[in-house]
């Protein structure tokens, strides 16, 4: 195949699929086996230093925050990140200093609350390097290929940008029209943490509202552990088993957490927490702030449950209860209607 371009990114995460299969082969059980846990057992037990770690979700949504903060409370260090569309998970995780190197789409910013003073401070400053860049859609395909079992996804993007300057894509002389045409390399994470709506005890998991790239990165993930707001009965998910988006064979790890994606929002449960969401856009402005917070919220809490009672406990998460709130507006709405 003749060889066009490259980019000059790291190839971060690539293995040779046969061997990954291997991997699979020695790692991977089929057999029904109750894999609940806590998020402290799950990271001592499946988050190493050096890994290659990638979170699930979409910005601030469905955050698997309770594994996040475990790995900041067990002090594990020189992660790369693989972010396709992390913002405060992996800002959080730079903050604490965990991650040395990442690879990115979008990490430096959340969204329309602003930059990230802490992730874009680290890298300035030269503490994380940004080994290699992509689109939202590169990287997705990326974990595609690596589901597929495959080396490479062909793509028509990247070409001609900087962005394909900065990754590890090659463009190719397509073999049948002999036109140019860009090879996304696949990743396999080391570790993936996915936060879900319900799973059960062998790991089948359902997520309501888009579920994003989710499906691909856990048939991508070495090892994935899932929180869900609820561990159910296997029943209620064969039920509705076509809505059962991660088989349990993918699965290492489950943790239940309600109100696991906080600050983050969970689709159809509760929304983000913007009070907290702009403390810490504030506090992380300075590294005194950043200890702060941290000491407030993370390594000053034992767990997580320890954690939702220091950010205002049942009272602040009842103002964020999604249906709550839809079912307040409805009656005030047809309340206005009647006086009209």
């Amino acid at each position: 195949m003749n060889v066009i371009d490259e980019g000059e990114g790291e190839l971060v995460g690539w293995e040779h699929p046969d061997e990954m299969r291997a991997w699979n082969q020695e790692h991977r059980s089929r057999a029904f086996e109750d894999k609940r846990t806590t998020a402290a057992e799950a990271v001592d037990q499946f988050v190493d230093d050096g890994d290659l770690l990638a979170s699930g979700g979409f910005g601030h949504v469905r955050i698997a925050t309770p594994i996040l903060h475990e790995i900041i409370r067990q002090e594990v260090t020189d992660l790369t990140l693989s972010g396709k569309t992390t913002v405060f998970d992996a800002d959080l995780l730079i903050a604490a200093g965990a991650v040395s190197k990442v690879e990115t789409a979008y990490c430096f910013a959340h969204e329309t609350r602003g930059l990230a003073p802490a992730g874009r401070r680290r890298v300035e400053e030269g503490d994380v390097e940004v080994v290699a860049e992509a689109s939202n859609a590169t990287l997705q395909w990326r974990f595609l290929a690596a589901k597929m079992g495959v080396p490479f996804i062909p793509t028509r993007v990247l070409a001609g940008t900087d962005t394909f300057e900065k990754s590890s894509a090659k463009i190719v002389e397509d073999p049948w029209t002999g036109e140019p045409i860009t090879l996304v390399p696949a990743c396999y994470p080391d570790v993936v943490c996915i936060h879900v709506t319900k799973a059960d005890k062998y790991g089948n998991a359902v997520i309501d509202g888009i579920s994003v790239e989710d499906p691909e990165l856990a048939g991508a993930a070495k090892r994935l552990i899932l929180t869900a707001e609820e561990i159910v009965d296997s029943d209620e998910l064969r039920s509705r088993s076509e809505d059962v988006e991660i088989p349990y064979f993918l699965v290492d790890a489950v943790v239940e957490a309600p109100y696991g994606s906080h600050p983050g929002e969970m689709p159809y449960q509760y929304y983000f927490d913007e009070d907290h969401l702009e403390e810490w856009m504030e506090l992380t402005e300075t590294e005194s702030g950043i200890d702060e917070y941290l000491d407030r919220y993370v390594t000053g809490t034992d767990d997580f449950e320890e954690y939702l009672e220091a950010i205002g406990g049942e009272t602040r998460l009842a103002e964020l209860e999604a249906i709550e709130k839809y079912e307040s507006e409805e009656a005030s709405s047809h309340d206005g209607g009647d006086r009209a």
